[in-house]
């Protein structure tokens, strides 16, 4: 495994602050001021841009500026030269009409410039009208005006719809694909050439099926069954050949490497991907021929992989399976392919015990799902398992991704290692991890931090002791906290959570740009045809950042449903868990709902006088000794519920004294 090079990254920064080079390049924060500060990766101090400098670069987008003055503090102040790529060109907002033309206010809180529309490019839209625009060129000169078009009328009772747009433009993932791209989609054949089918391994007659959410479209995998003469079987793993339609230097190909992933919100998909791709030709629907990249296992009754196989082919998907009636099949072990799933499930317990006796990590986290009407507004949440389905599949995408990457690994051009998009997880940060352990101690679980596998070992036992006891949720969280966060990058460093020494994302190219350049650097090595690509590390930081930005925009998502559903609870009273904890108050997570809101350290106020105690996740009440520490169960009344913020404000109450008409009485003193 490999381990955090701090020195290395300290002096890069060092030789990079030094440099006698003007121009940098880096991400733009504008504040509501309009003053701008550019991120530089190699810089530990950003460069402050006047209003003036800004040129036409907006919140978010990647520049290059040029430094003008360098303070004896590290203070740099700079020229904004060139926007290289702006994070997005569609905003939410409001028109005021002219005489034959109309200016597009946006509805954000950093500055902008309004964006002229002309008439022709109304769409239909009049005065006060809330839509979505978009720029399409900036005008020259002096003025450096945006010039623009109205993409859609938002209506009123729309507020929904128009709350999960606003969170996907912010997080900069378009709305719609241009019509060349769908254009492009609409020209790819349905039918597969017997050309093609004689060019594969053809699994067509093999037992396939596919097993995912009710509400799945776009079926990225399939699993194929059969027994063979000696008692072994041999099971394939077959992932939408994506690839094969999707080629370099297409309109489709930019725009999948733009978005870099599907965005999943609670009542939509953002795809990646057209939808004549993502859910028709590249879906392994079933009773339907399609293309795979797929990986064949011979595995004995014991797990034991005696064989494997990677390459292109064809199948026919026999049947498609929900996650609960293959969960059903297993618990009551009767139904459809039982003996097949049964056999399955069993190999996939035997390759996770495996994994958590070789140092992976046995985390498990909660999803929430939100039940939702006609309108798209919640009525219902519900918590997702990772029942015994689940980890099937998990097992079975676990193994061909990390057969992937050690093939890749295995395999060198000119004497150096070829250029892939791994997946990697670094060892936990030592700085998160000491007050962890320190946490940890005071509920009597003690920790080995002699090496990885060591802490890997120490965080499994804690994992398996707080099982069913308090301080389960508080210590579960808490460790993932401490981990570093997965990426994509070409330097093979492994992946420590799952225990892996070799791992890439393979299994999803429907949803993941990374999955459709590891296919692809995959087959040029089974062809012996390799060109390594020079800018794939490039290529791997803009995909892990996508994907960050995707995160964000499902949990923002997450949050204005959560705030939605608990307006109807205003005034009403819950047990929650304290969930976070900082100088300014404390987060609690209802039991009920699963929903979080800030209970202020203002509102704690005419109790006592807190203070932060941050090794021990901690507000501290310094009168009367009233603790409030991450993982303790609280009551709380919901005091407001802020859409446009997405925020939830709660009000500590005291328990025991519970009463709708009540507000909390004041915590008693205490003699210390």
């Amino acid at each position: 495994m490999g381990r955090k090079n701090h020195k290395k990254k300290q002096q890069q920064r060092r030789q990079h602050q030094g440099s006698t080079s003007q121009v940098v390049k880096g991400t733009l924060e504008l504040t509501r001021s309009g003053m701008g500060y550019v991120l530089v990766d190699q810089l530990e101090n950003d460069i402050m841009v006047r209003p003036s400098d800004l040129q036409t670069a907006l919140h978010g987008d990647l520049v290059k500026v040029a430094i003008k003055e360098r303070k004896s503090n590290g203070r740099m102040q700079g020229v904004v030269k060139e926007v290289i790529k702006r994070k997005r060109s569609e905003f939410i907002g409001q028109l005021q009409m002219g005489n034959g033309f109309a200016f597009f206010v946006a509805e954000t809180d950093k500055p902008m410039p309004d964006i002229f529309i002309p008439k022709q490019l109304l769409q239909g839209a009049g005065q006060g009208d809330r839509v979505v625009a978009k720029v399409i060129k900036w005008a020259d000169g002096d003025d450096k005006r945006p010039m623009g078009e109205v993409v859609t009328i938002l209506k009123e009772e729309d507020m929904n719809d128009a709350a999960m747009k606003e969170i996907l433009l912010e997080a900069g993932f378009p709305l719609s694909f241009s019509d060349e791209v769908i254009e492009e989609s609409a020209r790819l054949p349905e039918q597969i050439s017997q050309d093609e089918i004689a060019r594969r391994k053809d699994c067509r007659d093999i037992l396939t099926f596919t097993i995912d959410p009710v509400d799945a479209k776009d079926f990225d995998d399939a699993i194929s069954f059969r027994k063979l003469p000696s008692g072994w079987f041999e099971i394939g793993v077959h992932i939408a050949d994506v690839s094969h339609y999707v080629e370099p230097q297409t309109a489709l190909d930019a725009e999948a490497y733009a978005r870099a992933t599907s965005v999943y919100l609670p009542d939509r998909v953002n795809p990646m991907l057209p939808e004549n791709i993502s859910n028709v030709l590249c879906s392994l629907r079933p009773r339907e021929e399609k293309l795979t990249f797929s990986t064949l296992f011979t595995i004995t009754p014991q797990g034991e992989i005696k064989e494997q196989w990677i390459g292109r082919t064809v199948i026919y998907s026999d049947h498609r399976f929900t996650y609960e009636e293959v969960q059903a099949i297993i618990e009551e072990e009767a139904g459809l392919y039982a003996e097949e799933i049964l056999t399955l499930n069993r190999l996939a317990k035997i390759f996770r015990q495996q994994r958590f006796n070789q140092g992976a990590i046995n985390f498990s986290s909660q999803e929430v799902r939100f039940k939702l009407n006609e309108k798209g507004d919640p009525v219902g949440i519900m918590v997702k398992e990772s029942k015994e389905s689940h980890q099937l599949i998990e097992e079975f995408m676990l193994l061909a991704n990390r057969t992937v990457a050690a093939f890749i690994a295995g395999q060198k051009h000119d004497n150096k290692p070829i250029p892939f998009p791994y997946r990697i997880h670094d060892d936990p940060d030592e700085e998160k991890l000491i007050p962890f352990v320190d946490f940890a101690r005071k509920f009597g679980h003690s920790f080995d931090r002699s090496s990885p596998e060591a802490i890997a070992k120490s965080f499994n036992q804690l994992l398996k002791d707080v099982k069913g006891r308090p301080e389960q949720h508080v210590l579960e969280q808490l460790g993932i906290r401490t981990m570093a966060k997965a990426r994509y990058t070409a330097e093979n460093v492994g992946h420590y959570g799952l225990g892996f020494e070799n791992y890439c994302h393979f299994t999803s190219p429907i949803r993941r740009y990374p999955d459709i350049q590891a296919h692809r650097i995959l087959w040029n090595v089974l062809q012996k045809s390799i060109v390594p690509d020079k800018k794939l590390e490039e290529k791997c930081k803009h995909t892990s950042e996508r994907e960050r930005a995707a995160m964000e925009a499902e949990r923002s998502a997450n949050k204005y449903k959560q705030v939605q559903y608990m307006k109807n609870y205003l005034g009403e009273e819950f047990e929650g868990i304290i969930s976070g904890v900082a100088h300014f108050g404390f987060w609690v997570e209802t039991i009920e709902h699963k929903c979080e809101g800030l209970v202020s350290v203002v509102s704690l106020s005419d109790y006592d006088d807190f203070r932060h105690i941050e090794t021990d996740y901690s507000l501290y009440g310094m009168r009367s000794g009233r603790k409030f520490r991450m993982g303790d169960k609280v009551w709380i009344k919901v005091i407001a519920a802020n859409l446009t913020k997405r925020q939830l404000d709660y009000e500590w109450v005291v328990a025991g004294e519970l009463s709708p008409k009540k507000s909390a009485p004041k915590v008693p003193k205490t003699k210390k």
